[in-house]
């Protein structure tokens, strides 16, 4: 496998049967140096693919003989990873549905400038390194701004604010190659958990009488679950054991094109521990209360060293009768803990369609 440094000028071949006509678009490129090299058919580009390596492909889709569709295969079979982009006179839509569907990274209609030609290039070829760029830029000001912030009075949701920038810069970051830059985030990550801790130790007794508290994890289910079921709606509720918010992050962009999110934000119970917040969660209570409320769940857990967690079935379904939630049929409870019993759930994940 041949590596290339990102320093290296971007080849870029540039296929049309009339490739005369634009040497002064390739001029342009060259003299913003992009290394150019033209092509006049899709049978030369297709040898050309096997043999040396291009960043982009600028593709002319009417030709004589094989035409850019068929090139574009082609060019797909010997590099699936090689960005094409094709420019055509013809604006018919199923054209433009067809080369969509073969994957083209961008499409161009004739008659095209200069400048038109260097934008696209530019968005595929150079994006990721601008990017970084003006995000050096922002992280500096947002940075300065979190500093600014830590030395103010602040509340529990300035410091959900704090939380969320952060997660959105380890997201933002994790793609980039400035290790100085990484480092200095996980220098103001320490700063920023070290001023929490103190701030939690001077306000977490007063959230647990109620005054000015934010939503705890007793909170979740009364607050954000039972509206729902209240409206009849079939509610999936999932609990994802020590998912951090920037791993949510990552993943949330792949469940937007499906549902429309609503975020929200909790403070979990102290202690944070699973035995203890994930038990705050399913039963609305406090440690202290189950163990007064439900003596005989609270002591079963005790008992049982393999998992404190046991009985959030039941601390679920109390929880639900207190508050006056009565489902028919009643509701459904899976627990995934291993990847055996996650294809599990999801082979059988079509059951649980008429679950309240």
């Amino acid at each position: 496998m041949t590596q290339w440094g990102s320093d290296d000028p971007k080849r870029i071949m540039w296929v049309d049967d009339e490739i005369e006509l634009l040497r002064p678009h390739i001029m342009f490129l060259t003299e913003r140096h992009y290394e150019v090299t033209p092509v006049s058919n899709g049978d030369d580009a297709i040898a050309l693919c096997d043999q040396e390596h291009f960043d982009l492909v600028l593709l002319d889709e009417m030709m004589p003989g094989r035409d850019g569709l068929s090139t574009l295969t082609a060019i797909s079979n010997i590099n699936p990873n090689l960005p094409v982009i094709m420019i055509t006179k013809n604006e018919e839509e199923r054209l433009m549905d067809e080369a969509i569907g073969h994957q083209i990274s961008d499409y161009l209609i004739k008659p095209v400038n200069p400048t038109q030609i260097l934008s696209a290039c530019k968005r595929i070829l150079d994006a990721k390194k601008i990017r970084e760029g003006w995000a050096v830029r922002d992280y500096i000001t947002e940075f300065n701004k979190i500093r600014d912030r830590l030395c103010m009075a602040m509340s529990f949701n300035d410091w959900v604010d704090i939380h969320r920038t952060l997660s959105e810069w380890d997201v933002e970051l994790d793609g980039f190659q400035d290790a100085g830059l990484k480092q200095t985030q996980r220098d103001q990550h320490r700063e920023c958990n070290a001023e929490f801790g103190s701030y939690v130790e001077r306000h977490y007794a007063e959230w647990l009488e109620g005054e000015e508290a934010p939503k705890l994890s007793t909170d979740v289910v009364r607050d954000y679950v039972v509206p729902h079921l209240s409206n009849d709606h079939r509610v999936y509720f999932i609990v994802i054991d020590c998912m951090r918010l920037d791993q949510w992050l990552t993943i949330e962009p792949i469940v937007a094109e499906y549902f429309s999110i609503d975020r929200r934000y909790y403070y979990s119970i102290l202690p944070t521990a699973t035995p203890y917040s994930r038990n705050a969660i399913f039963s609305g209570l406090y440690p202290s209360e189950i163990e007064s409320q439900h003596t005989d769940l609270w002591e079963r857990g005790l008992k049982d060293e393999t998992s404190r967690n046991r009985y959030e079935r039941q601390l679920m379904d109390r929880q639900l009768e207190r508050l006056g939630i009565a489902l028919e049929p009643e509701p459904k409870y899976v627990k995934v803990l291993d990847v055996e019993e996650a294809r599990s759930v999801a082979r059988k994940i079509t059951t649980y369609y008429d679950v309240p």
